[in-house]
């Protein structure tokens, strides 16, 4: 199989797209998210806000890229059920969870991908997006952001007067996403600064605590918590230990700020960040690639997560049409390799959200909530940017 090539990577993001088409749609407003492996919802009511923004910039780009007409109405009715049912008029902020179980805290992760949801919304035409996106770029400012080290928080409560003492890079790392999103959606500088700022904060400043990895958790004075949740190496959004998917997901962030506005330092860094998450998170004995692994070394949490070989390979592929060292396609081959035989779902599309350590089924839940292949899109479509060398800053006008 040539796992490099446009053919492979338009049909393999045509079944993922497949998988969701003939049940994800709910008429009475948003999409369903939760999804067992056969493609039947298990739970027609609980909406998560970061699957109702995932699905948004899944749609709003399968649009873009030309895959059909009727994307872009299910984008806009994302957009709708968004607005409608996610934010808080009294607040202005955007709920965690809504369905039989109700979280109105506010949190930085959410509101990074309501960001990208709108700036996907707006490169696709939908004009009142923009009005959007610079509010809920302002809802994070006021909420969130802390000037002094130009970093973001993490979470509010439901009412906004309570700050929580807990720091965090994943909201960060999802934030410099989004602004990178906005800025090419927008062109507007102050975007791109913010996103550069990000990179530099986390993978530079605060990885130098952390003898040049990202770690995970912080305290309010933004130093290391080295035992924040060190019994949840499993955790879904904030889990224990060097998490080798948040390595090269930052060097894949770090590359597209390099090919907006090239540094050696992002590529620099960016190697680094991927050799030593391959050097520590790679399972010699099973293949693929762990969740996590502690300070000293070992597995932290040995599970084979769908998104972190997603984020690897397209990590990987971007290094090789960067550097031109074979050894990164080398990795992107063997990544994928791995991943086609036990992460994807050969039976009914997409991909396994989890396997054990040696590949085998944990559970029969292809996609709850939080999980709606946004991770394997993405990284599909960003590999078929480098593949087909355009620049997705030229089809701002599209």
């Amino acid at each position: 199989m040539d796992f490099a090539t446009q053919d492979f990577l338009h049909n393999h993001v045509h079944s993922i797209l497949q998988f969701y088409e003939p049940v994800v749609l709910d008429e009475k407003g948003g999409f369903f998210h939760n999804f067992q492996d056969d493609g039947s919802v298990f739970d027609h009511t609980s909406r998560h806000l970061v699957s109702s923004t995932r699905f948004i910039f899944n749609y709003a780009e399968a649009y873009r890229r030309g895959l059909g007409e009727h994307y872009r109405r299910w984008a806009q009715h994302g957009l709708s059920f968004l607005e409608q049912s996610h934010r808080l008029p009294t607040t202005g902020h955007y709920v965690w969870q809504l369905g039989t179980y109700r979280d109105e805290t506010s949190h930085a992760y959410g509101h990074a991908f309501v960001l990208l949801a709108q700036a996907k919304g707006y490169q696709i035409g939908e004009t009142e997006c923009l009005a959007k996106l610079n509010a809920v770029d302002q809802l994070l400012i006021d909420q969130f952001y802390e000037s002094e080290l130009g970093v973001f928080a993490d979470e509010r409560s439901s009412d906004l007067s309570v700050l929580s003492d807990y720091r965090g890079q994943n909201a960060n790392m999802h934030l410099c996403e989004a602004f990178i999103a906005a800025f090419e959606a927008t062109k507007n500088k102050q975007f791109l600064a913010r996103a550069q700022g990000l990179a530099q904060r986390f993978a530079v400043d605060f990885a130098a605590m952390a003898d040049g990895l990202i770690w995970e958790h912080y305290r309010a004075d933004w130093s290391i918590d080295w035992d924040y949740n060190i019994d949840k190496p499993d955790d879904l959004f904030r889990p224990w230990g060097f998490q080798p998917g948040h390595q090269v997901e930052w060097a894949k962030l770090l590359l597209q700020l390099n090919a907006i506005e090239p540094n050696e330092w992002y590529v620099q860094r960016a190697c680094d960040l991927f050799n030593r998450a391959m050097e520590h998170g790679w399972d010699h004995e099973y293949g693929g690639i762990v969740y996590g692994f502690a300070p000293d070394g070992r597995f932290a949490d040995d599970h084979k997560y769908f998104w972190v070989h997603a984020e690897a390979f397209a990590a990987a592929f971007r290094l090789y049409s960067v550097t031109g060292n074979s050894s990164y396609l080398q990795w992107y081959e063997r990544i994928w390799e791995f991943s086609w035989e036990y992460l994807v779902d050969h039976s009914y599309g997409a991909w396994f959200r989890i396997r054990d350590r040696r590949g085998q089924p944990v559970d029969n839940l292809k996609s709850p909530m939080g999980k709606v292949d946004y991770h394997t899109l993405g990284a599909c479509w960003d590999v078929l940017d480098q593949l087909q060398d355009t620049n997705p800053l030229n089809e701002l006008s599209a």
